[in-house]
Formats: structure tokens, sequence, C-alpha cells
């Protein structure tokens, strides 16, 4: 734990520090680790998670390995712009959905948070990336991947789906972190952010658990907006399934999933890579909803590796 916390420490010095800049219409809140003239590499958090949830020691390592690393607060989230309207999505329309497949409303969808990948590139003058998407900012990358190719140099989806109906529903734990009533207070969030996480991880994960209430404090002191992870909900369950439209896909593709995740079921990850032409599989066992410190040097081992290889670079 030494060691991690010391490397944690030197991390921050080649963080440029948090900037914003305005993009398709909003003010996006991001941060870069590395070289100016490194390899660039976009990281897309996933619902209701802020930018700094890519720990900056895993941008880091990213960093060392020679990647200019991006990460962003996503519209509706951290330090980004907020947006207005959409409530908490209620079992009723799940139900509509699931067996009538009507529509969830919603103010804004996948297509326009990937709009918001594009534009941060442009403000940074990155005319490609490589794109390296969690959750549903692996369905983000995936938008990107398939309405914009020209931007993206390898697709690296982790813990993600397709979109696809028949992959089977998260377990009923954490089908239920999405519908539990919004922390009123400081103390109930750290507590729930706690909670929240050792169910997603799956396990036990001391380096993780000893450093989750810094990561708690570090969100709280950000902003909190329950708001947005609601709209961000909407915006994955009115935007559909994405399978047809994957088999366009051309950029370089490396699909990572946990072999026990219990929000997002593995099968999604399987499908995910079956959708996409050459895509490559990484099942990670043991790893849930997440990726523990544990699990870093295979995890960046195998972005850094994929991304390499799309380039043609060695190492």
């Amino acid at each position: 734990m030494d060691q991690q916390t010391q490397r944690l420490d030197a991390s921050s010095a080649i963080s440029q520090g948090e900037r914003f800049v305005r993009a398709n219409g909003i003010d996006i809140c991001y941060e870069i680790f590395g070289d100016d003239d490194a390899e660039p590499m976009v990281l897309i958090m996933g619902l209701g998670a802020q930018m700094v949830l890519w720990d900056d020691l895993f941008c880091a390592e990213l960093a060392s390995r020679g990647f200019r690393v991006v990460r962003f607060d996503n519209r509706d989230i951290g330090r980004s712009s907020k947006f207005s309207g959409g409530k908490r999505v209620s079992p009723l329309e799940l139900l509509k959905l699931r067996l009538f497949n009507i529509p969830v409303e919603a103010p804004y969808r996948l297509l326009d948070m990937a709009k918001d990948t594009v534009a941060l590139m442009d403000a940074l003058s990155i005319p490609s990336a490589h794109l390296v998407g969690a959750s549903m900012g692996g369905m983000i990358a995936q938008e990107v991947a398939i309405s914009f190719p020209e931007r993206v140099r390898s697709l690296t989806s982790i813990m993600s789906t397709a979109g696809n109906p028949k992959v089977p529903p998260p377990t009923r734990e954490a089908a239920m972190l999405l519908m539990r009533p919004t922390p009123r207070t400081k103390e109930e969030f750290f507590t729930r952010f706690v909670q929240t996480w050792k169910l997603l991880r799956v396990g036990q994960f001391p380096l993780d658990e000893a450093r989750d209430l810094i990561r708690a404090e570090r969100i709280y002191e950000r902003g909190l907006h329950y708001d947005g992870s609601a709209r961000q909900l909407r915006a994955i369950l009115a935007s559909g399934s994405r399978k047809q439209r994957l088999r366009a896909v051309t950029a370089p593709t490396l699909v990572i999933h946990g072999t026990v995740d219990p929000l997002v079921h593995p099968f999604a990850g399987t499908d995910t890579a079956a959708s996409i032409p050459g895509a490559k599989l990484m099942m990670v066992e043991g790893m849930g909803h997440a990726t523990p410190v544990e699990m870093w040097p295979e995890i960046v081992g195998a972005i850094s590796a994929h991304a390499k290889e799309a380039t043609g670079k060695a190492g």
C-alpha cells in the first residue's frame, strides 16, 4: 500500500490540472496527463460517475506508456454543464420498455454525449484518438466509433454493452443501486459510496477499500448532481440497441469484461465483441463492475498493447 500511495502522489506531477472548454454548446471540465505530443487517448466514464473515477494513478500509468490521456466529466455530472428535466426512471417505464418496447423519454441521448466527446477533441485539436470507455462510457465510445469513425484510432469498451435487450438483466442487488433514494447528507453519501463499490467490485480488494472514503471525499467536494445521473440513465434507455449498427465499426476494438459483473451481465461483453467485426474479447476472471487496483497491471497492459498495435507501434 505504501508503494501504491507513493506512486499515486508522484502521478499528480504529470497532470496539467482541471480545465474547462466550451464544446458542443456546453462547458466540459477535463484534465490531461502526459506529453502533448504523445498518442492521444480519451477516457470516457460511466453512469453518474465523475472523471476522477478514472483514478490519477490509472491515468498516470497509461501516460507513462506513451499516451496523452484525456479524462473529462460527461454532461450532467461533476463540473461539466448541468441540464434540467427528466425525473428518475420509474419501474413502470422500465416494464413498458421491456415488455412492449415503449420508449423512455429523455432530454438527450447517447449520440449527444458522443458529440460532446468529439467536440472536446476538436477543442483540444485532436483529429483522432484511442477511445476507452467504461460502462456507459463504453456505450458512448461505441457511438463515436459508429457515427464518427474517422475520429477513432482504436476502441476499448470496458464492462459495457451493445444495448442488446437479450442480455440478461443485472442482479437484483445491483439493479437496486439505480433505484435507491438520493442520499440527503454527506455522511449518507459516504456510506452509500462504500456500500455501492463493495457490491460492484464483488470480493475483497483491500487497496480500493482503503481508498474509498478518499475517493468519496473528492467526488463530494467536486459537487454532486443526482438529477444528472437520472437523465444519463434515460439517455441510455432511450438510445436503444447498437448491436446492428456496430457491424459498421472499422476501428480495431478490444472488449474487456469481468466474469462476475453484477450490473452489466458478462454476456454483454461476449455479445459486444461478437457484434463488432474483428473485435478481441478479454474476460477478466473475478472482475465485477469495477477496475480494482490489483487488476490494473492486466487492464492497463491490455489497453496500451491494443492501442499500440492499432497504430503499428511495438511495446
